[in-house]
């Protein structure tokens, strides 16, 4: 396998956080060895918070609503639930000019990208990480990007909203951000399934990143 092709896996039903962590911490050992292929892998996980390396004690509101995970990647505290498609991006950089800014910025370009399919313009905003949409006169975020890089393997990744239950977020202050909500694809009045959304991140990444999934 090449630099042009990259594996995918998807795991079905909702996948504990501990052992995704576990998953990607051996993954990325073995990525970054040659032991391993690259790997995007696409999960859900039961309803749940995370904190990033930045996270604030008082962003969360309640801390016994639902479990609380430190992830070690970047950001602050975010949800995690069903209906939320995570995908968890497992690069060697090394094979890509070592330019962390430059893979986030793809990121996020692959999200932009994945919406517009459903004409849904998502947007960046300066000094608020992830993607946001304009609703009549606010803006609400639709998807997050929490990134970690080892020895210039990446792992974390991006999580789109499709139909989470949305009063869920009540318990955080999403990614420190108070003055802004949140919203998903089905909020927005979209019919999409899970499938649609993974149709359209798979037929959306070759562009950004010139590689095929397999």
């Amino acid at each position: 396998m090449t630099v042009d092709e990259i594996k995918i896996k998807f795991s079905h039903g909702l996948t504990p956080y501990p052992e995704a962590l576990e998953f990607m911490e051996k993954r990325v050992e073995d990525i970054g060895k040659g032991h391993a292929d690259e790997l995007i892998w696409f999960v859900e996980h039961p309803p749940l918070y995370t904190a990033g390396t930045s996270a604030k004690e008082n962003d969360l509101l309640t801390p016994k609503r639902f479990p609380v995970y430190d992830a070690g990647r970047g950001g602050q505290y975010t949800y995690h639930g069903p209906g939320q498609r995570v995908v968890y991006v497992m690069l060697d950089l090394k094979k890509r000019g070592k330019d962390v800014r430059k893979f986030v910025a793809n990121l996020e370009q692959w999200i932009i990208d994945t919406l517009l399919e459903f004409n849904v313009i998502g947007e960046r905003r300066e000094g608020r990480v992830g993607v946001w949409v304009k609703r009549n006169d606010t803006e609400d975020k639709i998807a997050a990007i929490g990134v970690r890089v080892r020895k210039w393997v990446t792992f974390h990744g991006i999580s789109i909203n499709l139909e989470p239950d949305l009063s869920h977020y009540a318990g955080i202050i999403p990614c420190g951000i108070s003055e802004h909500g949140v919203t998903s694809l089905v909020d927005l009045g979209l019919p999409i399934t899970m499938a649609d959304l993974d149709a359209a991140l798979q037929k959306t990444w070759p562009k950004i990143f010139n590689q095929s999934l397999i």
